[in-house]
């Protein structure tokens, strides 16, 4: 039944889309993709680089800060506009601005999570330790195999020769 329907189609019937359709229905494609791109990769980390060059531009003497090797320190002097010196404690060093990853406010890094989260896991950590205390046990040793038998080698016994 379908068959013969689809036999009665007319063969000319069927228009084939013109270059210019095909062309603007890519370029529609590209321009599909340039915006997820956009969207999703290049908007976000503008703002990234726009909160990283606030951060750099408002440093001061006595920050805290943390840099890209993993120092922590306070800012005890600004050198300049691309240098600053940092008091590690023991030792100061001179470090590169752009180095500088984040400022910490009050022995917190600045980007850490909100405090309601965190008083949150503190209320849910010591019921789990709690839970998680281990039992003693103890633990049944498998019994020792016993060594195989060894079988006795069999008896040569000696032919007498009859004369």
């Amino acid at each position: 039944m379908l068959i013969s329907s689809a036999l009665a189609q007319e063969v000319g019937s069927a228009v084939a889309p013109s270059g210019a359709d095909a062309f603007w229905s890519n370029m529609g494609l590209i321009g599909l993709m340039f915006v997820l791109f956009y969207l999703l990769l290049i908007r976000p980390q503008q703002k990234r680089l726009k909160e990283q060059r606030a951060l750099l531009d408002d440093l001061k003497k006595g920050d805290k800060v943390v840099t890209g090797g993993g120092l922590v320190g306070t800012i005890s002097k600004v050198i300049s506009d691309t240098e600053v010196e940092i008091d590690l404690g023991t030792s100061k060093v001179t470090a590169l601005r752009y180095t500088i990853q984040t400022r910490m406010d009050d022995n917190a890094v600045v980007n850490t999570p909100k405090p309601e989260a965190v008083a949150e896991k503190k209320k849910t950590a010591p019921k789990a330790k709690a839970k998680a205390a281990p039992k003693k046990t103890t633990a049944k040793k498998a019994p020792a195999k016993k060594p195989a038998a060894k079988k006795a080698a069999p008896k040569k016994t000696a032919t007498k020769k009859k004369a």
